[in-house]
């Protein structure tokens, strides 16, 4: 009882049940929900407290910004269900299009920059990392068991297609970035790499039918996402029975400048927040490695499709 009081108090606010409402439709950051609400920050995060106080919502603070999300979707499944039997008001719906459009303009930016800095994009990255080392362990992660159909998910300049594609059946890179795959198509023209082809797409729409991969790559790419859990439950999606997800990415860090200067959205993931993201999509966690070394720390995360034995392995 207690703690259903909790819950109808807290909702018993219309700033909160809207923003309730908009975390229904993805994690934001408390930025976004003050943009999109007209209100200041301060008043939001008090906002905020009080919902994760009563268990309807979560945070985490990651350098200088605070991302949100809804609590726990079974425990709240009961009043979600009894807010979407309201109906979407005028506000609501307000709300959702000022969202979009604060979506719109971060992913506008973020395009731009990826233009203006595709020619560089291999020497931004070599900056951050050692390659060769994170390219073997990604070879090692991949070793146990045949590539088959492969899928590189924003490919950028094919890197991980000019180094996986020799093993597969069939690889396809997929990238946002016109002038990306331009410079992809350049390279791998000089491989010869008859089994690759590239595609313009979206991540959060793969051009792809529901289980036609074999093996679906994230490489330094979920950092830059608004939605990571979308992007990893979209390349689910794509996978067969068995199938594999290879996310290669950052540890958690504070490296707050590179938000500005290489427009990152995320600054890393931590090993409990991939596990939620791949058990929502239907993944069973199978290995993880941490890379030390460079200015960053990187984490390889695989996971396999539910449906097939499967082995839990972790390594430090």
């Amino acid at each position: 009882m207690k703690h259903a009081l909790a819950i109808f108090s807290a909702l018993a606010d219309p700033s909160r049940l809207r923003i309730v409402a908009l975390l229904g439709a993805m994690e934001l950051s408390v930025g976004e929900l003050a943009q999109v609400l007209g209100q200041s920050q301060p008043r939001v995060s008090r906002h905020v407290k009080i919902l994760c106080d009563a268990g309807l919502a979560e945070r985490r603070k990651e350098g200088s910004w605070v991302f949100v999300a809804l609590g726990d979707r079974a425990r709240l499944a009961p009043v979600l269900a009894a807010l979407d039997s309201l109906g979407v008001t005028e506000e609501a719906a307000a709300d959702l299009a000022r969202l979009a459009a604060v979506r719109a303009d971060r992913a506008a930016a973020a395009a731009g920059w990826f233009e203006a800095n595709a020619a560089e994009w291999d020497a931004i990255r070599s900056l951050h990392v050692a390659e060769e080392q994170v390219e073997a362990a990604m070879r090692d992660v991949l070793a146990d068991a045949p590539l088959g159909r492969l899928i590189d998910i924003g490919t950028g300049t094919g890197r991980m297609i000019e180094l996986f594609a020799p093993a597969a059946t069939h690889a396809l890179g997929i990238d946002k970035s016109s002038e990306m795959l331009r410079l992809a198509r350049a390279k791998l023209g000089e491989q010869g790499l008859a089994n690759a082809e590239l595609r313009q797409a979206d991540l959060y729409a793969l051009p792809l039918g529901d289980g036609a991969a074999d093996v679906a790559i994230l490489h330094h790419v979920l950092h830059f996402a608004q939605q990571p859990g979308a992007a990893i439950a979209e390349a689910a999606r794509v996978l067969a029975t068995g199938g594999r997800l290879l996310i290669a990415d950052f540890a958690p860090h504070d490296r707050e400048e590179l938000r500005a200067r290489d427009a990152h959205t995320r600054l890393g993931f931590a090993d409990a927040q991939i596990e939620r993201w791949f058990a929502a999509a239907g993944l069973l966690p199978a290995r993880t490695e941490t890379l030390e070394g460079g200015e960053l720390t990187v984490k390889l995360w695989l996971g396999r499709k539910a449906g097939e034995p499967w082995r839990e392995v972790k390594a430090a």
